[in-house]
């Protein structure tokens, strides 16, 4: 046989029989106080595999070197893994924080002669939700045709920050103004609302103010989580 057509089979059965990821699992969110399991499924096919490493945002937190068979742990700000869960092809995060977002990517390394080298990154989202529902404040007990309704709608504390909309008698309105605070990476948001009133909203024996949050994951995803949170107020025609 050529010698060149002899080696690109070598090279060929080499390439068919080497070291493949399978999978990485990565959740697209969690809640924060929760735990996360991340997967890496791989086929060593007939390579000798060295050890699985993994990363955030480029740091090493994990390896698990087979010929030791003991994870080895390293501090990235936000990561926090149980050791008793996690081996050479998952690791479980434990009381996730919001430093916790970010990339993750998992490295197969094999050993020589081919040395060969896999990997996949996947991103993950910490979310936290508000510990109460939106309050209205400014409401008042009666109002007439020509009154100015002038109420703040104010979010619990979450991250992301919450979206606010404001219904009146089940209809939407726009808000007057926004506001957006922060503090520890938690955000609460402010709306305001002026309406004048107008005889169709004292139609009915009650007028039905509602203020709606809604937190939801930040990137773009097909299944994306939304947590949805109401409060409403009523007022009495005059």
């Amino acid at each position: 046989m050529d010698f060149m057509l002899l080696l690109l089979v070598m090279l060929l059965r080499q390439e068919v029989a080497a070291l493949k990821l399978l999978h990485i699992n990565v959740p697209a969110y969690t809640l924060r106080g929760r735990s996360a399991l991340l997967e890496c499924r791989y086929d060593r096919e007939r390579d000798r595999l060295y050890g699985i490493t993994w990363y955030k945002d480029h740091e090493v937190f994990y390896k698990y070197v087979l010929r030791d068979k003991n994870p080895h742990v390293y501090d990235v700000s936000g990561v926090k893994v149980d050791k008793s869960h996690s081996d050479d092809q998952k690791v479980t995060l434990q009381d996730a924080n919001l430093h916790a977002s970010g990339v993750y990517k998992c490295e197969v390394n094999g050993e020589g002669p081919s040395f060969n080298t896999v990997s996949a990154e996947a991103r993950m989202e910490v979310i936290a939700l508000p510990q109460e529902r939106p309050m209205i404040t400014g409401e008042e007990k009666v109002y007439a045709s020509g009154d100015v309704l002038a109420l703040n709608c104010t979010s619990g504390k979450s991250h992301p920050a919450a979206k606010l909309r404001w219904f009146v008698n089940d209809q939407q309105v726009k808000p007057d103004s926004e506001q957006l605070f922060e503090q520890h990476g938690l955000y609460s948001t402010i709306s305001s609302l002026l309406l004048e009133l107008e005889p169709g909203h004292l139609a009915s024996d009650k007028i039905n103010v509602r203020c709606e949050a809604t937190v939801e994951s930040a990137h773009k995803l097909d299944n994306p989580f939304v947590d949805i949170r109401t409060t409403e107020v009523f007022g009495k025609p005059t």
